[in-house]
């Protein structure tokens, strides 16, 4: 099996490759800097540029399937022109793709496509599965619908669709975590607002596993990719203290605080998204990373 991968350099890209050579699967990689591209048997890197609509069309040869993760981070300042950037990263690669796939004889029977938790609205006592569609009109919701939709287009091409929504991903090697862990390493850990809202975490790993699974199993439509027992930002922000030994005692911080500083992107802070992991679990996933703190253990060791 050979599967094209967009993002293959990020945080869950890398794992996801490291998981598909353990599994003997090849990989096509996508890139915009002619400087990361590997000749390799089972890692091979293509050009491609989004924004002016190149690709080295030849990135399709032996291709089964496709795993789509390339987007610009959220974790920096909404600016205008960054909220711009955010939405065309997505929206211009996954159009690149399926214009281009539309002009080729190909061999691609699937895309699984990241996607994100922050599609559901802000909301401390529901409790979301991929049925739920009533979505509200924030920036990030409006970014993954649109991002949900433009993905859908594969299917005009012969390919089924699949797509992930993504929560926190618990990673020592980049994402919100790090940045999460840094003040509390300093004794100045503190839980956002309330710290009532929502957390639906993942562990990298068995992020990098659902995207496999629903590769393997042929499986279709959408699924979230959280673990089964999402946590307050408080028990959250306790629980990385306890882990790292280290101490808790200030105040929580407000929210009007955190906007000044962050302006709009505070909302990543501070929304409560309380998602569920049934739907992949019901087609036989099984997450090796339940619980929060073994979690974070394996991740903050």
């Amino acid at each position: 099996m050979r599967v094209l991968i967009t993002g293959a350099t990020g945080l869950i890209g890398q794992e996801i490759v490291k998981l598909c050579h353990k599994k003997s699967i090849a990989v096509n990689y996508l890139t915009t800097s002619k400087s990361k591209i590997v000749k390799v048997e089972n890692y091979q890197g293509f050009y491609w540029n989004p924004k002016t609509q190149a690709i080295d069309a030849s990135c399709f040869k032996g291709v089964d399937a496709i795993i789509h993760l390339a987007g610009a981070t959220v974790s920096k300042r909404w600016t205008p022109v960054y909220k711009r950037e955010i939405l065309s990263s997505r929206i211009e690669g996954t159009q690149l793709l399926i214009n281009a796939l539309k002009g080729e004889t190909h061999s691609i029977k699937q895309v699984v496509s990241a996607s994100a938790i922050g599609i559901y609205p802000d909301s401390l006592i529901h409790y979301y599965d991929e049925t739920f569609n009533d979505f509200d009109d924030s920036f990030l919701s409006n970014v993954v619908q649109q991002w949900e939709h433009a993905v859908d287009g594969f299917s005009q091409v012969g390919i089924t669709v699949s797509k992930v929504r993504i929560g926190l991903v618990l990673s020592n090697k980049g994402g919100a975590l790090p940045e999460m862990v840094k003040p509390i390493k300093f004794g100045l850990g503190a839980a956002f607002g309330s710290g009532k809202q929502w957390q639906s975490w993942i562990h990298i790993n068995d992020l990098a596993r659902v995207f496999l699974y629903i590769l393997e199993n042929k499986l279709s439509g959408v699924y979230n990719g959280v673990a089964p027992n999402p946590v307050t930002n408080l028990e959250l922000t306790k629980t990385i203290a306890k882990v790292l030994g280290k101490p808790l005692f200030l105040p929580n911080i407000p929210r009007f605080f955190m906007k000044l500083v962050l302006g709009e992107m505070h909302t990543l802070l501070f929304d409560s998204q309380r998602v569920s992991s049934k739907t992949i679990e019901d087609k036989g996933f099984q997450f090796k990373a339940h619980h929060l703190q073994p979690a974070l253990e394996g991740v903050l060791e």
